[in-house]
């Protein structure tokens, strides 16, 4: 137990800096030497996704390669790097830190997307996957207003994601795309990536006043009440689009434009995350906590509760529908059974797993489920036997999820937890 102490002890040094230049080693290793070099060496026949999960579970012959591979590439190149470079990025911290801090989170973004989109681009395969995560945190993080600031219980997101999705594929279609349904373009298809953030935010739009509908009602309702009202909304709005055959019907709409790259949905990501950490952090978002923990009190306190609830639905409604406008042209179609009952747990369960009240829980939680689900995918049936035994797990001995009411300290993130101490070798 000493010895783990002690070990841990020795990074406590390195700051987030630190943390991605290892990253970034390994990545580079990966990059140059992973496919000629380790790979062959080690018999394995491609350098391994998603760290090998995939490969171990298809071939478990493969399993100490694949554990040798994940040793070689990320875990010693990673440790080694970032201790032995602490000192020089406890000083470029320092040097940061002088910096307003807006701009030091800035800086260490563009490297964390330097790193993920390096690590990303060597398979076609790791890019969806990043890509689906990103929107899965999206997708969390503003649920998590809901069912988590709020303390309501919601079942409409998906709903609300249908409808971003199909408003903005029907923008895109009809102005950037000649369609057999929509015809010809109206506009240039070179605007598109430009204006594609405003076809974003309206499908949003389209969202947040769907989002009414489950709004209104919230004001006389809560628990089961408003899980049942908002369940019909979901029915309702996958129905509604099963049976417009302007959109396709059941059949759904396909080939929008290429304009959810990687870039554009880790922009997006990281705007809906900074704006629901304003959000929740404002006087707006202590008030659905006085909400969620008492109405009565809250009301008596002059909290306007009525306008609390319309603006959280609304708000996170926003961010799912553009989530689902993300979704619909980085898989290029759109279905309406994509979002039915299935995708509803997936999202709760990646609510609850990560933490309720916590973005960092709702980050956690998005990347878990979302990444698990597809290292686990060579299994077939049996992945929809293990996540749920986890969930089962995690909700009996974690009721409120992994990671729950902690709010992000950006300033305390960025620097290592004992760097005044460090001597620059131990």
């Amino acid at each position: 137990m000493n010895f783990i102490k002690n070990f841990f002890r020795k990074f406590s040094v390195v700051p987030l800096a630190g943390w991605l230049l290892g990253v970034f080693a390994a990545v580079l290793i990966e990059f140059y030497l992973g496919e000629d070099v380790i790979s062959y060496y080690l018999y394995l026949p491609k350098v391994p996704v998603l760290f090998g999960a995939l490969v171990m579970l298809k071939e478990p012959i493969l399993i100490p390669s694949v554990l040798a591979y994940d040793l070689l590439v990320y875990v010693i190149p990673i440790l080694l790097v970032a201790r032995l470079t602490a000192p020089l990025t406890n000083g470029l911290a320092a040097f940061l830190e002088n910096m307003p801090l807006w701009l030091a989170t800035l800086l260490h973004l563009i490297a964390f997307y330097g790193v993920l989109h390096l690590w990303a681009g060597i398979n076609d395969y790791r890019v969806l996957v990043v890509k689906l995560t990103m929107i899965a945190v999206i997708l969390t993080v503003s649920l998590n207003i809901i069912n988590g600031y709020q303390g309501e219980f919601s079942c409409s997101h998906p709903g609300f994601m249908a409808l971003g999705a199909y408003a903005s594929s029907v923008l895109t279609l009809k102005l950037f795309a000649n369609d057999k349904v929509f015809g010809a373009a109206l506009l240039p298809p070179e605007y598109g990536p430009y204006l594609f953030p405003l076809i974003l935010i309206a499908g949003g739009l389209v969202a947040a006043l769907g989002s009414l509908v489950v709004a209104i009602p919230s004001f006389r309702t809560r628990g089961d009440y408003l899980a049942i009202i908002s369940l019909a909304f979901l029915f309702i709005v996958k129905s509604a689009i099963e049976n417009m055959e302007l959109v396709g019907g059941p059949r759904g709409l396909s080939s929008q434009p290429n304009f959810a790259s990687m870039p554009v949905v880790f922009i997006w990501m990281s705007l809906c995350i900074w704006v629901i950490h304003n959000f929740t952090t404002s006087v707006m978002g202590k008030a659905l906590n006085t909400v969620r923990d008492n109405e009565g009190a809250a009301s008596s306190m002059t909290v306007n509760t009525r306008k609390t609830k319309m603006t959280a639905f609304m708000f996170g409604a926003f961010w799912a529908g553009v989530a689902g406008g993300l979704f619909a042209h980085v898989l290029r179609y759109v279905n309406p059974s994509t979002f039915g009952i299935q995708k509803l747990a997936e999202i709760l369960a990646m609510v609850y797993f990560g933490g309720l009240n916590s973005i960092y829980g709702s980050i956690v939680g998005a990347v878990s489920i979302n990444v698990l689900g597809e290292a686990l995918r060579p299994l077939e049936l049996w992945k929809w036997i293990i996540i749920p035994l986890i969930l089962i797990l995690v909700m009996i001995y974690r009721p409120h999820g992994l990671i729950s009411f902690t709010e992000i300290n950006v300033e305390k993130l960025l620097r290592a937890r004992n760097r005044d101490n460090d001597t620059g070798g131990e």
